[in-house]
Order: structure tokens, then sequence, then C-alpha cells
């Protein structure tokens, strides 16, 4: 591939809908978890009957079971990372992040076992069922250590506030109902607890964990998504040089194929995924796109999608957490034969 036109393409939807359904389906999960130790057929109001809240605690369950689905639908088909559906169901197989990724596939699997259960309810019994309910519950604590472990987001502000919240308020759900609970007994002395002891468990981990530098790696980010091992990023402006690897595949029944691009450079790592309709001579008319930029610690300090593309010039806006703007600038030769990648990146600041 020698040339790409473009055709305005925007940011690749499958990265930014994982995301979204990722954090909805967690802010869901604690809603029905919130509900579920408040006792769904105990609390009630004047203007909320117990059936009206029962039918509200089922109903947040479901749509919360169709975020999940469709947040391991995006993430398997966004492609950038490694992960096959196979991944999203048998846990700690991953060639990406295995542990945080299978935490994950253990709360889906928590998650379709309830669903399973409710479904044949009549025939496990309603002790059976109520056990595999209550199990289900686990599935909350597990997608939140999933979200911080393997999320894109684990060290932005507002993901941490997030987390908190959610934090805050199962704890408070569950000793409301220790505390309405009579009597008073050992086991629930050692919950109650566990309900402060636990929060300040999962604080540590993190602050030594995802919220520190250098987590993409420890977390079990393959080697290939990690390039170079430039420890930070320096000050825009710069120019660099840039050399790697350019990947295509074969064009679908529709015709559309998609490109993946990998550079390391001495300050940083740049990934491009571009996906579109191949044309004549061997260039893609893009639709979709991601760029991202970082280093081999965090490979996604800068994500954004492609601004422009002139041959092989391509310009992007990227962010940080922060909302820090970087305009890039990648001016590429690329070899067919070989499938080899050299050429220049320009980063200012953006605006400048």
């Amino acid at each position: 591939m020698s040339t790409l036109v473009a055709a305005g393409g925007s940011a690749t939807a499958f990265w930014y809908l994982t995301r979204g359904t990722g954090i909805v389906a967690l802010l869901l999960l604690t809603l029905v978890v919130v509900l579920g130790v408040s006792g769904v057929t105990r609390w009630r109001t004047e203007r909320l009957p117990r059936f009206v809240v029962a039918g509200l605690h089922r109903n947040l369950t479901l749509l919360a079971i169709a975020f999940v689905v469709a947040h391991v639908v995006t993430t398997v088909a966004d492609g950038y990372a490694p992960v096959r559906l196979r991944d999203a169901v048998v846990p700690f197989l991953s060639a990406y992040r295995p542990v945080w990724l299978g935490l994950g596939a253990v709360a889906f699997d928590l998650l379709l076992a309830l669903t399973v259960t409710s479904l044949l309810r009549a025939r496990v019994g309603l002790r059976t069922w109520r056990a595999l309910h209550w199990l289900a519950y686990a599935a909350w604590p597990v997608a939140l250590v999933h979200s911080l472990g393997s999320g894109s987001d684990a060290r932005v502000g507002w993901m941490r506030l997030f987390g908190a919240v959610c934090t805050l308020l199962v704890g408070a759900a569950v000793l409301r109902r220790l505390a309405n609970g009579s009597p008073w007994t050992a086991a629930r002395g050692t919950a109650a607890a566990a309900v402060v002891l636990v929060p300040l468990l999962v604080l540590v981990w993190y602050r030594g964990g995802p919220g520190k530098p250098g987590w993409a790696a420890r977390a079990g980010t393959p080697s290939a998504l990690l390039g170079g091992k430039s420890a930070s990023l320096p000050a825009p402006p710069f120019t660099s040089a840039v050399h790697g690897r350019i990947v295509q595949s074969r064009p679908d029944a529709t015709g559309t194929v998609t490109v993946g691009i990998d550079l390391v450079s001495t300050v940083g790592t740049t990934h491009v995924w571009l996906r579109g309709q191949s044309v004549a001579g061997g260039g893609v008319r893009v639709r979709d796109s991601r760029i991202a930029f970082g280093t081999g610690a965090v490979p996604n300090a800068y994500v954004g999608e492609l601004a422009s593309l002139d041959g092989t010039r391509l310009t992007a806006v990227l962010r940080n957490g922060a909302g820090v703007a970087l305009d890039v600038v990648l001016a590429l030769s690329i070899d067919r034969a070989s499938g080899t990648v050299g050429g220049t990146l320009q980063a200012t600041a953006g605006g400048a």
C-alpha cells in the first residue's frame, strides 16, 4: 500500500463504544447491587410500592446484562488489542492483560449464570436460585477491579471519582442492611468490617497498580503493543524519525479492509488503525480511524482520530486523559514488499 485516499473518516466507533458500554454497565450493576442488598421485597415508599421496586431491580439487571454483552462484542470487534470472543468467556487465557481481562470474564460468567438460572428458576428450585442469585452479586466487585485493571481511563480523574462513588453507594447499602438486621451477630460484625477493609485494600492496590505509571506493561500488555520503552513524553513541539511495520487485511465481501501501522521512535510509540474501502491502486478510502501516541508503558497517553490524509501524510488531533490536545503530523514512506514503514513525526501543542 503506497497511497491512502481519505473520505472524511472519524474515530473508530468500537473503541469509544467499548469504553462507554463498560462504564454504563458498571453503573447499572452498582444500582442493581444497591437495590438488591437493600432488599427489594422490604424497601418501598408510598410512591414506589414493593412490586414497582422489584420490577425496577429486575429491569435494571436485564439492562446491565445487555450493556455487558455490548461491551464484550465491541471489545472483540475493535481489534486493536488481541482479545478474542473466547477470552470474554474463559477467564485468564487472554494474551492481553490476562488477569484483569480474566476478571471481566468472571463477572460476565456470573451474570450469565444468573440469567440462565432465572430462566430455569422453576426447575432449579427457590433455594438453589437464591444462592446463585446472591453469588451473582460478586460480579460487581470483580467488574470494578476489572475496569480499573484493564480500562483505558483508569488513571483519569473522572474515572477515579466514578469508582469511588460506586463503592460508597454499595458500601452504604450493605451497612444499612446490616444495621437493620437483628440481632447483631459476629457474622454481621465481620461483614461490616469487610465493607470498610475491602475498599481500603482496593485503594492501596490501585495506588500501586493502575494509578501508577507503567501499569500497562505490568498488567500484561503484549510487547507488540508496548513498542518502545520511553519513560516519558517530551514537551511539544518536537520532531522525530519513526520506523515500524504496516499490516493490511484482505478485503472482505464488501471490499472493506483494515490497516494497522505500529511505529516506534526515540520519543514514544504511535499506533494507527484505519478501516475503509479498498480502491484501485492499492489505496484505502478511510471510514473509521484511531491513532494513539504514548510511551512503552502508556501507549494510549494521547488518543484521537484522523483529521486529514494526503497520500501517505496523515494529520491527527489527539487528546490525553486531561483533555490536553496534541496536533500530530506523520509523513510516511511505505515499502509494500517488506511491509516496513519509515518517516517522521511532528507534534505541536493543540491549537498552536
